[in-house]
C-alpha cells in the first residue's frame, strides 16, 4: 500500500528559535558559534522602484537574495564567531550560507519526496540532522562530508540509476541558504528540523538514503504516470 504525505506539511515545520527577535547577525554567529558551521554572507534584497530585486543587480537572478556575493566565496567562509559577527557587521541584510563538503553535505530532492522520505524515517526512528524546506520548493537533509562520492553507489544498488532521480547531492564547492535567509518574493528557507543538541553529530547517508531514494523514485512513477 503507497503512503501518502498529508497536506501542508509544511505548515508543521518548527519555527527557528527567537527568529522574529534574533538578526541575521546573531543567527550567522551562533551557527559558528553552536554547530561549529562555517558561514559566509550572500547576495540580499534591496527595494528598486518598489520591487525587492537581487543586491547582484541581475534582473533575471535565479536566486534573488539567497546566492554568493562574491566569486571567493570559499576563501571568505568562516567557522569563526568574531569573524562572523564582522562580516555580517558590514552587511546587516546579507543572506546566510553555508559551504557544504565541509562539516556537512546536503541531500537535496524535490518537496513531497523530501516530506515523505521525512515521514518514513520518522516511523523507521531513524537519527535525522538538521533538514531545511526552501522557498523554491527543495529539502535538504544535512549529512557528514563524503556524501558526494557515496550516493551514485549506494542509489544504484537499491536499483535505481541516479540519473532518473531528482536528487542532488551538495559537496564540495557548493552551498546551502540557512534560515531564516529570504529567497526573493517566495519567503524564507525554514528548519522543517531544527539543529538541537540531540543532532549534533550528523547520519551518514547510508542511513538515510534508502527512504529518500524510495521517496524521489515514487515521484518519477507519479510523473510517468502524470
Amino acid at each position: 500500500m503507497e503512503e501518502t504525505i498529508t497536506s501542508t506539511e509544511a505548515a508543521r515545520i518548527p519555527k527557528q528559535r527567537g527568529e522574529a527577535l534574533e538578526t541575521l547577525q546573531d543567527i550567522a554567529v551562533r551557527y559558528a558559534e553552536e554547530r561549529h558551521w562555517d558561514v559566509f554572507p550572500g547576495t540580499w534584497l534591496e527595494a528598486v522602484d518598489g520591487v525587492q530585486r537581487c543586491s547582484c543587480g541581475e534582473p533575471s537572478c535565479i536566486a534573488p537574495g539567497a546566492h554568493p556575493a562574491r566569486e571567493d566565496w570559499p576563501t571568505q567562509a568562516t567557522g569563526s564567531a568574531t569573524a562572523a559577527r564582522r562580516l555580517w557587521a558590514k552587511q546587516p541584510t546579507a543572506s546566510i550560507l553555508l559551504p557544504t563538503g565541509r562539516t556537512f553535505d546536503a541531500i537535496s530532492v524535490p518537496e513531497t519526496a523530501g516530506f515523505l522520505a521525512l515521514a518514513r524515517m520518522r516511523r523507521m526512528e531513524l537519527t535525522l540532522g538538521p533538514v531545511t524546506c526552501t522557498p523554491d520548493r527543495r529539502v535538504q537533509f544535512f549529512v557528514l562530508p563524503g556524501a558526494a562520492a557515496k550516493v551514485p553507489d549506494l542509489v544504484r544498488k537499491l536499483g535505481w540509476p541516479l540519473a532518473s532521480l531528482d536528487l542532488d547531492v551538495l559537496g564540495e564547492g557548493t552551498y546551502v541558504a540557512a534560515p531564516p535567509t529570504r529567497f526573493g518574493a517566495h519567503g524564507r528557507v525554514q528548519w522543517a528540523c531544527r539543529p538541537t543538541p540531540a543532532n549534533r553529530w550528523l547520519p551518514d547517508v547510508e542511513e538515510l538514503i534508502s527512504p529518500i531514494a524510495y521517496a524521489c523514485g515514487r515521484d518519477v512513477r507519479r510523473s510517468l504516470r502524470g
